[in-house]
């Protein structure tokens, strides 16, 4: 009977001899080895990307299970296509005929999953066994190899999705070719939802959510303090080190905190080339963002700007009198209720859990919501009150500060000079506001 699953395993590189720890897709013929080989060539892309690789192609591979009579692979693509558009749902019977049972997914959706189909039947093309596996007709391929080489070979003569284009001589050649099954349009719009945390609720978060029987909890206000006053992305706080907080050398008063690229940036030890090899050589240790989703270390890299060949970016705190707080809570933090790490465990993280382990972004994130709660507040993305709120918060803040987005970008370390934008527009009332206020 034929199937798909989803499993986690470890793959070793027949070229390079590197093991990975991969999401890969099972069937009852065996493991697909050439998204293996895939997603190994591409092992530096985010663990999300990964998933969404996997999840689009399992899509693909559960319709070529469900519609066996196919004749053609531009013809099983286009109908996948259609049915991700569609669902594959009779309402009126209440049955599938598939047995797929699919729901319609938005045009979003449907676009990044063929955009991932297409960078992997790509990948496929560019392969030594491209022609091999496809000597048997689509029809009669006997295994998933051969049938997925056959979707390859249709997507790149008859350029069956289109592409994602980015170049302008790019687009205007492959604009000059038929294309046997586009993209979905997608629908522009502008969410007006505030998703930043809202200023006037910050100083009750920090000072009486964030305390337990009286005490100020140090390490969150800490924590907090660099993404509400900071701009730094939750993630990025898990990266830290204890060395990467100083006093500012100017400023004796201020802290000066850097973040550096987890794997890349300089190691606080010399004699190591870089933060990789510092932690595998001194802890035994991966970084972070190495480590597979599933594990509680697992702590992402979003890819910020770095300003420094040093490979870290460097903290501006705004209002910039929040550098000095921070470096008061910073010590407050070590001094009363840093749990040092011990023997085995020892690791260079700033911030540890009651066991001197380094703190996960879970526990972060389900202490930040108890401390909205704690409040009043309900912990809602749609009403800026998770972590990300206060990223948002701080762009805003900037903006209202009088800095020009070519400045918001630096200080928020975004790549794109266009990245900032959805942080610091206003929402329709706040227009109303300012256009009455103009009237007056």
């Amino acid at each position: 009977m034929a199937y798909v699953r989803k499993i986690n395993t470890r793959y070793t590189d027949s070229f390079s001899s590197l093991t990975f720890e991969l999401p890969a897709l099972i069937t009852e013929k065996g493991v697909i080895i050439s998204h293996l080989r895939y997603l190994a060539w591409f092992n530096t892309k985010s663990d999300s990307w990964k998933e969404r690789a996997i999840f689009s192609l399992k899509l693909l591979v559960e319709y070529i299970n469900a519609t066996p009579n196919h004749e053609k692979g531009y013809e099983l693509l286009k109908a996948f296509r259609d049915s991700l558009a569609t669902g594959t749902i009779d309402y009126e019977t209440c049955d599938d005929a598939l047995g797929l049972f699919w729901r319609p997914r938005s045009t979003n959706d449907i676009n990044n999953i063929l955009h991932h189909l297409n960078h992997y039947t790509d990948f496929l093309a560019l392969q030594d066994d491209y022609n091999d596996l496809r000597v048997n007709p689509f029809r009669k391929a006997s295994n998933y190899e051969e049938r997925l080489n056959w979707c390859a070979y249709y997507n790149k003569q008859k350029n069956v999705f289109l592409n994602h284009l980015s170049d302008y001589s790019d687009a205007k050649l492959k604009a000059q070719r038929a294309r046997w099954v586009t993209s979905l349009p997608n629908l522009k719009i502008d969410n007006d939802k505030v998703v930043r945390f809202p200023e006037e609720h910050i100083d009750d978060l920090m000072y009486k959510g964030f305390e337990n029987k009286g005490t100020p909890d140090y390490k969150m206000q800490a924590m907090t303090t660099l993404l509400h006053y900071g701009g730094v992305r939750t993630s990025e706080v898990f990266h830290i080190y204890t060395s990467d907080i100083i006093l500012h050398p100017t400023r004796p008063d201020e802290a000066l905190v850097r973040i550096y690229h987890p794997e890349y940036g300089s190691a606080p030890d010399p004699r190591y080339k870089n933060r990789k090899e510092y932690l595998n050589l001194e802890f035994k240790q991966q970084p972070r963002n190495k480590i597979p989703r599933t594990k509680r270390l697992h702590a992402g890299w979003k890819g910020a700007l770095l300003t420094d060949n040093r490979n870290f970016f460097e903290v501006v705190f705004n209002p910039a009198s929040k550098a000095k707080e921070f470096l008061d809570l910073w010590i407050l933090y070590l001094k009363y209720q840093r749990v040092e790490p011990e023997g085995n465990s020892s690791h260079p993280y700033a911030f540890t859990n009651s066991k001197g382990e380094p703190e996960t972004e879970k526990n972060f994130q389900r202490q930040h919501k108890n401390a909205v709660e704690k409040i009043g507040l309900e912990a809602r993305k749609e009403h800026g009150t998770t972590p990300h709120g206060h990223r948002h918060a701080y762009g805003y803040r900037c903006r209202k500060s009088g800095l020009e987005p070519i400045e918001i970008q630096k200080v928020m370390h975004h790549k794109s000079h266009t990245s900032c934008l959805v942080y610091i527009k206003p929402t329709n009332e706040e227009i109303r506001e300012i256009m009455r206020r103009n009237e007056n």
